[in-house]
């Protein structure tokens, strides 16, 4: 075996989503701002709900931990990219590599679960109302948001155990802005088109069974809601359609680069932008600062602060 066989790949060189480098400025000053207005509304929800006593409900709980997840997903690649514009080092560690892999499906893993909670939080508000609070008591959330955790790390730890046992010794260049496996695992120095395929359409189907499920539930309670003529049902309606739209652009990229794992790059580029920028974007949007009670939270919020800066001398 040749010297070239023997080597191994100690580092990769993230393509990104253009050579272009009015187009990668165009890039850094989109995502910078998506980035920032990521953290600074979710942290906002996450204050806003621990602050309040009002907000300390199951639904608003729920709310809360997928702030922290969105926050997290949008902080595992988007700030190196952003980096990486600026400095032209394209380049990340195998470690590295391995690391954005395994957050990665951790907080999608995660999240994916965390939605199907708050799904089944809203079904039995709206389909239950009288045992509502004998089944989502506190011990059900917390239970509920381990379970989302203890799920993701074990998904996240199949894809990097996966991940790892693959050769590396030759082509290095990931064309996307971050390591994922549908890109990295067609860098391997194996024919891994069979395993490959399974390992990752497996995800794709998890997350497919997930959507049907929370379809069937958002479908539920829309039709529950339909027959309801009330002011409050017009609003419920109106907030669990926008819960859904967010629910399909979510999963919507998921399905389709799992289950499609070979189709083209550029689509997937797309897609991967949708999933890890602008969803956690639009999460706090649709889910929190739409709803009167939280808007109210936070302007009394704001107003303690400023009222605290007065008497400060």
């Amino acid at each position: 075996m040749d010297a070239a066989n023997k080597s191994t790949v100690s580092e990769f060189v993230l393509l990104g989503l253009s050579n272009s480098w009015k187009l990668q400025m165009f890039f850094f000053l989109v995502f910078s701002l998506f980035y920032v207005v990521t953290v600074v509304g979710n942290s906002l929800i996450v204050i806003t709900v621990i602050a309040d006593p009002h907000l300390h409900s199951p639904m608003y709980f729920l709310l809360t931990n997928l702030s922290i997840i969105d926050m997290s997903l949008a902080s595992f690649a988007t700030p190196k990219m952003i980096t990486d514009y600026l400095t032209g080092h394209k380049t990340i560690s195998f470690d590295g590599c391995i690391t954005q892999i395994f957050f990665l499906h951790l907080f999608t893993g995660t999240e994916i679960i965390l939605l199907m909670a708050m799904s089944f939080d809203r079904y039995i508000a709206i389909c239950k109302p009288l045992r509502y609070a004998s089944i989502i008591s506190p011990r059900v959330c917390v239970a509920l948001v381990v379970a989302s955790w203890v799920v993701g790390v074990m998904h996240s730890m199949s894809q990097v155990i996966f991940a790892l046992t693959l050769p590396f010794c030759g082509p290095n260049k990931v064309d996307s802005f971050f390591c994922d496996l549908p890109v990295v695992f067609q860098l391997a120095c194996v024919d891994t088109y069979i395993l490959g395929r399974f390992m990752i359409s497996t995800s794709g189907i998890i997350a497919l069974s997930c959507f049907i499920l929370l379809l069937n539930s958002y479908v539920i309670v829309l039709v529950t809601i339909k027959h309801h003529s009330s002011g409050g049902s017009s609003k419920a309606f109106s907030t669990c359609t926008a819960h859904f739209i967010v629910v399909f652009m979510f999963f919507g990229p998921c399905i389709f680069i799992y289950m499609w794992p070979l189709s083209s790059f550029l689509v997937d580029k797309i897609l991967s932008v949708f999933y890890t920028i602008f969803t956690p974007v639009l999460n706090p949007i649709i889910y929190a600062l739409r709803n009167q009670e939280v808007k109210t939270a936070v302007r009394k919020l704001k107003n303690r602060f400023l009222n605290s800066n007065k008497a400060t001398p």
